[in-house]
């Protein structure tokens, strides 16, 4: 897995290789400075020799000042570095994002992917900045230190070897452990940002049901399964710090007893003992930065599994064998023997055998109960999902002849939920087409019955919306999500129940518009008949089949589902009416 990730930090290598050279340079010099003290000790103080303690002591000095000035250095370079990194993962990961189907986004869920660019890439940008500084430090130091060590006095320099197995071993304990608490915590996150998400995204809901307490309590849960998630990865991972405390303390206590005899004995200067002190410590913190390095990926470990799950994901849907030369060249579509499951691993299909066939400039109409797979029929065109058999083709040819872009930009489609993002209205619009010019968005509105509501605000296209429309009635958003579909200038436009939330005289304004658009194939989703009785044809869906298809009148006569559906509507009518 760290094969994939690696590449993403190769643009920022050279602060890497920068932050190296820094650490290199400091180590050097901070593992000098405890042998010129040796030599203070030996022979300034202890032979009376003043001078040279002013000499090497404003040499120690310098020295120090300039191994300080290196840190920062490798502080800086070695931060460049990991945030480089951690900006190229997020890249990656989004762009990744942007090319799953939404079958691969339903796998993971939101939230997790929310988690996955954000709490997992920050982990592996602080392991990343952590490990281009130590990995460098704690071998060099290591080495460098055993040397002086040696050269000072074997003897008292071999008892770190005692105290090294130890560690390691601890390490490797704890490590193996830690794993799969870490991924269990990260679980936990997912299932904590979908608490939030959801809260924050329905929090209208939540306060005219009167239902904070209840999603306070939510909150609560969740929160505490996270922190006892974390309570028990972290309270394994913080053994390393006292093992590792113990064996250094031990070692060099262990050393000063014997080096204390042999001073005694005169096999040992004191300035000796104190430099072999000296580097005795750095050996030992050299292994520490090495276990904390080792902990930290443990806890990366998660992460990076996580991440590279979602960059070793094929999207479900892809265009690598279609004709980027292809364009749609009318709204014509039929589908044949059109079968359609969300999971293969289902045991029956949402879509059974769907023949139709439409002209293109049609309007067609679609009516079906709750859960009749309306919304999952239109999605198909498109290719949001792609169908399990049979085979759909849009101005004459199969859909997947086309590039998705291709395919994608002759069909707009007004979903159920108005999606709209922060920014202007004119900046809404102008996702059908940003080059549109100021007529063209004028008329799609006009078009789109919005017009006339967007003029009476104050600042017109210029009103900030908020974020998703908040300053928006239901009615509004559905015209100005109209509107932006059809500056797209499609082939085929798909209106998904988007006039639900639009009185009766609106609609049929709409309608009566749309039906102008000659060179638009029009298919009208709708709960209301009355939304749909001008439509050139009307199809019934029922459990996923087609019940039905005709004109109003047609239907009327010979579609009991149909008729059923319009009397119980016309009834609905005339009791509003007597009222």
């Amino acid at each position: 897995m760290i094969r994939k990730i690696l590449p993403l930090a190769k643009k920022y290598s050279f602060f890497g290789i920068l932050s190296a050279l820094s650490i290199a340079i400091e180590v050097a010099i901070e593992v000098r400075i405890p042998f010129l003290l040796s030599k203070i000790i030996n022979n300034g103080i202890m032979g009376n020799d003043f001078e040279l303690v002013k000499t090497l002591g404003l040499k120690m000095i310098l020295m120090a000042i300039i191994s300080l000035f290196f840190g920062m250095l490798a502080s800086r370079f070695s931060a460049l570095f990991g945030t480089g990194f951690g900006f190229e993962c997020r890249k990656a990961l989004f762009a990744r994002i942007q090319d799953f189907a939404f079958s691969n986004i339903d796998k993971f869920g939101t939230p997790s992917l929310i988690t996955r660019l954000t709490s997992d890439t920050n982990m592996l940008q602080i392991v990343f900045m952590m490990v281009v500084r130590i990995c460098v430090r704690a071998p060099l130091m290591f080495v460098m230190a055993i040397i002086y060590a040696v050269k000072i006095n074997t003897r008292l320099s071999a008892v770190f070897l005692l105290v090294a197995p130890v560690m390691a071993i601890s390490i490797i304990l704890i490590g193996r452990a830690a794993h799969p608490r870490f991924r269990r915590m990260f679980e936990k996150y997912d299932g904590f940002n979908l608490s939030i998400q959801e809260n924050l995204a329905a929090v209208r809901v939540v306060k005219a049901f009167v239902r904070a307490r209840h999603e306070k309590e939510k909150f609560e849960a969740s929160n505490n399964e996270l922190r006892e998630a974390s309570i028990f990865a972290e309270k394994l991972i913080i053994l390393n710090g006292p093992i590792m405390s113990v064996s250094m303390y031990s070692s060099i206590v262990v050393i000063i007893l014997l080096g204390s005899r042999l001073i005694v004995r005169g096999l040992l200067a004191v300035g000796d003992l104190s430099a072999i002190i000296s580097y005795v410590s750095q050996i030992l913190m050299s292994l520490m930065m090495i276990s904390m390095i080792l902990v930290m990926s443990v806890m990366a470990k998660a992460s990076l599994n996580r991440i590279g799950e979602v960059l070793d994901e094929i999207p479900a849907i892809s265009d690598d064998a279609a004709d980027k030369s292809l364009r749609v060249e009318n709204g014509s579509i039929e589908m044949k023997n059109v079968c359609f499951k969300y999971s293969l691993e289902a045991e029956r299909n949402v879509l059974h055998n769907i023949n139709v066939k439409i002209n293109s400039g049609e309007t067609i109409g679609i009516i079906g109960g709750t859960g009749s797979a309306k919304t999952t029929l239109v999605q198909l065109i498109p290719r949001l999902y792609d169908v399990t058999s049979g085979e759909i083709f849009v101005g004459g040819h199969p859909i997947k002849e086309y590039t998705l872009e291709n395919l994608r930009n002759s069909v707009s489609m007004v979903l159920q939920n108005n999606v709209l993002f922060s920014g202007t209205i004119g900046d809404n619009l102008l996702w059908g087409d940003e080059n549109a010019s100021d007529e063209e968005i004028e008329k799609a509105c006009e078009t789109a019955q919005a017009l006339s509501f967007i003029r009476s605000f104050p600042d017109g296209f210029d009103t900030d919306l908020g974020q998703g429309g908040v300053n928006l009635s239901g009615g509004q958003k559905q015209r100005l999500t109209i509107a932006r579909a059809l500056l797209k200038k499609p082939k085929i436009l798909i209106l998904d129940d988007s006039t639900s939330a639009i009185d009766t005289v609106t609609d049929k304004a709409l309608r009566d518009a749309l039906n102008k658009q000659k060179d638009i194939t029009r298919i009208i989703i709708a709960q209301r008949i009355a939304s749909v009785t001008d439509a050139d044809r009307i199809i019934v869906l029922d459990d996923g089949k087609i019940n039905g298809i005709g004109t109003h009148s047609q239907l009327l006569k010979e579609n009991e589902i149909y008729k059923e559906v319009y009397l119980s509507q016309q009834e609905g009518a005339n009791k509003n009416g007597a009222a």
